[in-house]
């Protein structure tokens, strides 16, 4: 029993030994919250834009075949007077429109999720060179990114990494 006792009090001193030398070289540390750089930061904005530019053109123009297929489904159900025949043609082209619609649509979601990935892995490196180079000039030994427990307001360097994008992004839109 007195050698484990031993043990376990060279093992605290040697933790204790090593405590306090690295305490006596104190590390800088920041804190960088993402949720709030995808949120705030306009290079998000402008792939937000970028997308809704590219993509709404063909949003609409399904848009407006399925106005155009909910009238034709209007007027085969209201309209008494079609004959058998020019009630069953209507009925397959509601079908055909109906699938192309789904098809469309699908194609779209598809296509929308794709660049939409991209673009966030585009935006992630860009984040993630802002919080580098912040953290160089400002002389940071370690940036902890969210979600963390807890975090003071002390160590939140989120600010200097928007602007840091702000400046970035201004700059881009500068160079022709």
């Amino acid at each position: 029993m007195p050698l484990c006792r031993l043990c376990f009090q060279l093992v605290c001193l040697a933790v204790l030994a090593c405590a306090s030398v690295a305490g006596a070289q104190e590390a800088k540390i920041g804190y960088v919250d993402m949720k709030r750089l995808f949120d705030e930061a306009p290079q998000v904005q402008m792939v937000r834009d970028n997308l809704d530019r590219e993509f709404r053109p063909r949003d609409e123009a399904v848009g407006a075949d399925e106005a155009r297929l909910a009238q034709m489904e209007r007027d085969v159900a209201e309209n008494d007077a079609l004959t058998v025949t020019q009630r069953q043609t209507l009925e397959a082209d509601i079908r055909n429109l109906r699938r192309s619609i789904q098809r469309r649509r699908e194609d779209l979601a598809e296509e929308v999720r794709f660049r939409t990935t991209a673009e966030t892995n585009a935006l992630e490196e860009t984040i993630e060179l802002a919080v580098a180079e912040v953290a160089k000039s400002g002389g940071y030994d370690l940036i902890l990114t969210s979600p963390v427990a807890f975090a003071s307001d002390r160590l939140d360097i989120t600010n200097d990494v928007l602007q840091w994008l702000e400046s970035d992004a201004n700059n881009q839109d500068q160079t022709p």
